[in-house]
Parts: C-alpha cells; structure tokens; sequence
C-alpha cells in the first residue's frame, strides 16, 4: 500500500497528493472490510498490491454483499457489538428487563466472556425463569464453563418440552451435558433423538466416539462413513463451519479397530 503512495507522489504537486491520499485511503478502506468479513487472501492481495486489487475487491466481493453503506467498510471488528453492548446496558440500568440481560449473554458468550456471560444469563433467568431461550442459553453457558450438573436441569426442561429448540441445538448440548457428567447411555439415547431429526457433523461425530467406548465399532464406522461420504457435497460455508468435525471423522474412520 505504501509504496504505492510513494509512487504516485513522486509525481509531484498538490494533485499527486490528494489522488495519492484518495488511493491509499479506498485501499484501506478496503482492507479492513475484507478483515471484517474474514475475506483473509483478499486483505492480503489488497495490502500486498496496488490499488486495482483493491478496485476488484469492491467488484467482485463488497458490492455483491450488499456493502452500499460508504462507511461500513471503516468500522473495525467488534465495533457492532460495543455499541450493542453500551446501549444494553443502558436498557439495563434504565428498564432491568430479562431479555436485556439475555441479548448482552449472548453477546458475551459470542465473544468467548464466558463469565460475563454466565453472570448475565442468570441475572436473565432471575427476571424470567420460564423463558425457554433464557434456560437453554443459560444452561449451554454453564455446561461450556465445566458445571454439567447445573446445566444438566436447564437443558433438560427445555428439551423436553421442544426437542428441536435451537433447530436442535439445545438437544445436541444436553447430549454433551450428559457424557460431560458421564451419563453415557443417557448421551447415546439423546444424540439418537438429534439424528432422528437431523444430521449434523458434530452429532454423528460425538455420537460415534461413544459408540467406539461401548465398542460398538459397526455402527460407529456407519456413522463417520456418512459424513465423510457428505464433505465432497457441502458447501463452501458448510466446509468451513463444520471443518473441525470434518476432519475429526475422517480421523477417527481410519482408527477404528476392525
């Protein structure tokens, strides 16, 4: 970026100047949107190369997005959220409502806060404890903070008024819950049920590697078979989103005793 400053620069006088500073500034601008959008080998070409780079980028990726908004490619990530964050807790101080204190949870918990999180989802849950979004956000907080036996109730109840809670969601973290807890054939029994409705990596997977503890092998290569078979027919955000379990079948497919 830089030395393409200098370059037009060279050119000399006050027009060089600010074409240099328009330039540079849209290669900028540029760059920390693909940031934002994690649109990492186009930050790196952008910074890497001159302005056309950043021209293409505008093209090809930030207008097709819907980017039309001049100064959203300027805000710095996290900067969406710190606004959320201030404005809850405004509406905290001022109205003290549940879901208030849910919607600052989830932030928090997005953000990896665990313990800001936690301490947020119970103050939810001391306003409106029926709120099934408030205890099964509550109890998958504290099953991620290592105390399945006080998420254990919370996910329970939630699960067992609406399964598919979360679009499963829920039911997928109380199987979790439960083998954290070491209630295995209670975890079997539960990633079953999230099968029976849908198919996600992470459920096949983690309900593979407790059918290898039981030793039923069969079964568990059946069910690895299966998402390994799906990775060529996912889509590029599913690739990425479930990478982890991806990789973590294939892994397993290939040691499972025969």
């Amino acid at each position: 970026m830089l030395n393409y400053f200098f370059q037009i620069l060279q050119g000399g006088g006050i027009v060089s100047l600010v074409m240099a500073l328009l330039i540079v500034g849209f290669q900028i601008w540029m760059f920390i949107d693909a940031i934002r959008r994690e649109e990492y080998v186009w930050a790196v070409i952008i910074f890497l190369f001159s302005g056309l780079s950043a021209l293409l980028y505008y093209f090809f990726v930030y207008r097709p997005s819907g980017g039309s908004n001049p100064l959203t490619g300027f805000e710095l990530p996290g900067a969406a959220d710190r606004r959320q964050i201030k404005r809850l807790l405004a509406d905290i101080h001022h109205l003290d409502k549940a879901h208030h204190h849910l919607q600052l949870a989830d932030i928090y918990f997005s953000q990896g806060k665990l313990d800001q999180a936690e301490a947020s989802y119970r103050a939810a849950y001391e306003r409106d404890p029926n709120d099934e979004d408030i205890r099964a956000h509550y109890g998958n907080c504290l099953a991620r903070r290592g105390k399945p036996q006080e998420a254990l109730p919370l996910l329970e109840a939630v699960c067992a008024q609406n399964p598919k809670h979360d679009y499963g969601y829920t039911l997928m973290s109380l199987a979790e819950t439960q083998a954290a807890s070491g209630q295995i054939d209670r975890a079997i029994a539960t990633w079953r049920q999230v099968l029976g409705m849908y198919g996600y990596p992470r459920a096949r997977v983690q309900y593979a590697e407790l059918l290898i503890q039981k030793k039923e092998y069969a079964e568990a290569r059946k069910c690895l078979g299966e998402v390994v078979q799906d990775i060529p027919y996912a889509t590029s955000f599913q690739k990425k989103r479930e990478a982890v379990w991806f990789r973590r079948a294939k892994s397993m497919l290939g040691s499972i005793p025969t």
